[in-house]
C-alpha cells in the first residue's frame, strides 16, 4: 500500500506509516454485496486480492459501472466522501482481501495531516479524469471502438471477468461482445 499511495502523491514516511496503521484487514467471500442502494459507504477499501464490481440494477439487468482489483481503492466513492446513501451496488466477484479505513478515522487523519488531504485530492483528480474518459468513450464511440479502447487499456480483465460482465461494462449485448472477441485482433 505504501508504494501505491506514494505513486499518487509522495508524503513523509512518518505520516504515511501513521495513516496506514489505521487501516484494518477485511476479508469477504465471492458474490458478497458490500454496499447496496440506500446504504451509506462507511469504509474506503484498498484491494489486496480479488475483484469487485459496482453496478446499477435496472429491469433485473446489471449495468456495470466499474471493476476494482489490486492494487486499487474500492468502495462507492461518492457515498463515502459525501456520507450520503449509495445509488448502486458494490459486490465481490471473487474472494477478496482488503485493508479498510472508516470515514471518521480518514477524516480525522486528513484534518491532522495536510499531506493526506492532498493525497486524496490527487487520487480524486485521477478518478475523475478516468470517469470522464469512460463517459466520453460510452457517448462518442461505437461498440467496436469501445471494445478496442477497453482492450488496449485493460487487456488483463479479459482473463479475470466474465464476458457477460464485460459486455455490460462496455454497454453492449453479450453476443456482440463475443463476436468482437472472435473478430478483433487483440
Amino acid at each position: 500500500m505504501n508504494q501505491f499511495l506514494s505513486e499518487i502523491y509522495a508524503i513523509e514516511d512518518e505520516v504515511l506509516h501513521e495513516y496506514i496503521s489505521h487501516w484494518n484487514s477485511f476479508i469477504l467471500p465471492q458474490k458478497t454485496i458490500m454496499t447496496a442502494p440506500g446504504e451509506t459507504e462507511r469504509f474506503m477499501y484498498y484491494v489486496i486480492e480479488g475483484i469487485q464490481k459496482s453496478y446499477y440494477l435496472g429491469e433485473e439487468k446489471h449495468h456495470i459501472i466499474a471493476f476494482t482489483y489490486a492494487p486499487s481503492f474500492s468502495g462507492i466513492p461518492e457515498s463515502f466522501f459525501t456520507q450520503t446513501p449509495s445509488k448502486y451496488y458494490l459486490e465481490t466477484i471473487t474472494d477478496s482481501k482488503f485493508l479498510r479505513i472508516s470515514f471518521e478515522k480518514h477524516q480525522k487523519l486528513m484534518q491532522k495531516h495536510r499531506e493526506i488531504e492532498t493525497l486524496f485530492r490527487k487520487a480524486t483528480e485521477h478518478y475523475l479524469a478516468g470517469m470522464i474518459q469512460r463517459h466520453h468513450e460510452l457517448m462518442a464511440f461505437d461498440i467496436e471502438s469501445r471494445f478496442k479502447a477497453f482492450v488496449k487499456r485493460s487487456p488483463h480483465l479479459l482473463r479475470m471477468v466474465s464476458q457477460k460482465d464485460l459486455a455490460s461494462y462496455l454497454r453492449m449485448d453479450p453476443t456482440n461482445f463475443s463476436k468482437l472477441m472472435n473478430s478483433v485482433h487483440i
